[in-house]
């Protein structure tokens, strides 16, 4: 009786273990570094209304990712709330997310929609996506689900955001 006590005790508690080993984490969009955003300040985004390359000694991690700050301030503001501050779709471009794909981006290349921090791949990426921003986001933040933790080279995009 002990022993078999054991063993469902064994197998609840493993049970309990194993399936946050199962749980993949959301790939983000890094360097070779691990930095995200290519180095610019995610704060000076939304409180400059620019892109701001920032300090590698001002940082912070969120999400296994590290962020530059331009300042000490931005990056308080950052640990703060990083959720407000953290890019969209990893980091990834969003109009790359829209059609279901993950491309590196141009940091200098954004847009701030709804209090939220989207990023693109250049600005002609950046023109197809602010021509259907709406049904882009709303595209992207469905498939975001289903893509989050799919390695960008295992995707397969669809052909354009026209195709959706």
């Amino acid at each position: 009786m002990k022993k078999r006590n054991f063993l469902a005790s064994l197998i609840a508690a493993s049970m309990l273990f194993l399936p946050s080993l199962s749980f993949a984490a959301e790939e983000t969009q890094q360097d070779v570094n691990g930095v995200i955003l290519s180095g610019y300040d995610a704060v000076a985004y939304f409180t400059m209304s620019k892109a701001v390359k920032g300090y590698a000694g001002i940082s912070a991690v969120h999400d296994g990712a590290i962020y530059h700050f331009s300042s000490e301030a931005n990056r308080d503001l950052f640990k703060a709330n990083p959720s407000k501050y953290a890019p969209q779709y990893g980091g990834f471009c969003a109009y790359g997310a829209a059609i279901g794909a993950k491309f590196p981006i141009d940091p200098a290349v954004f847009a701030i929609v709804d209090d939220k921090l989207y990023v693109n791949n250049s600005a002609n990426v950046s023109k197809l996506w602010t021509a259907k921003q709406a049904k882009a986001i709303t595209l992207a933040d469905n498939k975001w689900s289903k893509i989050r933790e799919v390695p960008a080279g295992d995707l397969e995009p669809d052909e354009d955001l026209e195709d959706e």
